[in-house]
């Protein structure tokens, strides 16, 4: 058992765990925020988009059961990755998408994933996630942490209103 992290930025939090929490290898996945300057973030501080921060995911998984490859995959299917200014209704730097890498061997393969995507014809617009080596990851308050189960009815409504879903479904169909 090789136990790693990996750590995405994919918008609002609260919609990227759900697609990585279901999968066998995935030990955890953690909300929280990370690429800023500012230690130990709070939510609110975060939301003013002045810390450098993005709202991200922290996962650590077994890669001799799930490979990052694999993780990588998930993540390119949870957002649009076209979208420099944010993810869906959710605008500004907190919101951007970006990989952050855990080692060379991370950053050489999500640069590979994101060539193979942009190749792909899957988008008609240029790629503009960011892939970045890891900073401190200060994981978020308790309310946001797998707010997917502890409030599935305004998760549903959330992930639906802000057009996610819809773009996941018209973009990968049942991929995603």
């Amino acid at each position: 058992m090789a136990i790693q992290k990996a750590t995405f930025a994919g918008g609002c939090f609260w919609c990227m765990v759900k697609p990585f929490d279901r999968y066998e290898g995935v030990l955890s996945v953690i909300s929280g925020y990370t690429g800023g300057d500012v230690e130990n973030p709070s939510y609110e501080l975060v939301c003013t988009n002045s810390t450098g921060h993005r709202e991200a995911v922290q996962i650590t998984f077994d890669d001799s059961v799930i490979s990052y490859e694999e993780l990588l995959a998930i993540f390119w299917r949870q957002i649009d990755p076209t979208d420099a200014g944010g993810q869906f209704f959710d605008r500004g730097e907190s919101y951007q998408t970006t990989i952050f890498t855990h080692s060379t061997e991370q950053e050489e393969l999500a640069m590979k994933s994101k060539q193979e995507l942009a190749s792909s014809g899957k988008f008609d617009k240029p790629i503009k996630t960011e892939i970045l080596k890891a900073k401190p990851f200060y994981p978020a308050e308790e309310g946001h942490q797998n707010y997917y189960a502890k409030n599935p009815t305004h998760y549903k409504r959330y992930s639906i209103g802000s057009g996610r879903e819809q773009f996941k479904t018209e973009h990968w169909g049942d991929q995603s």
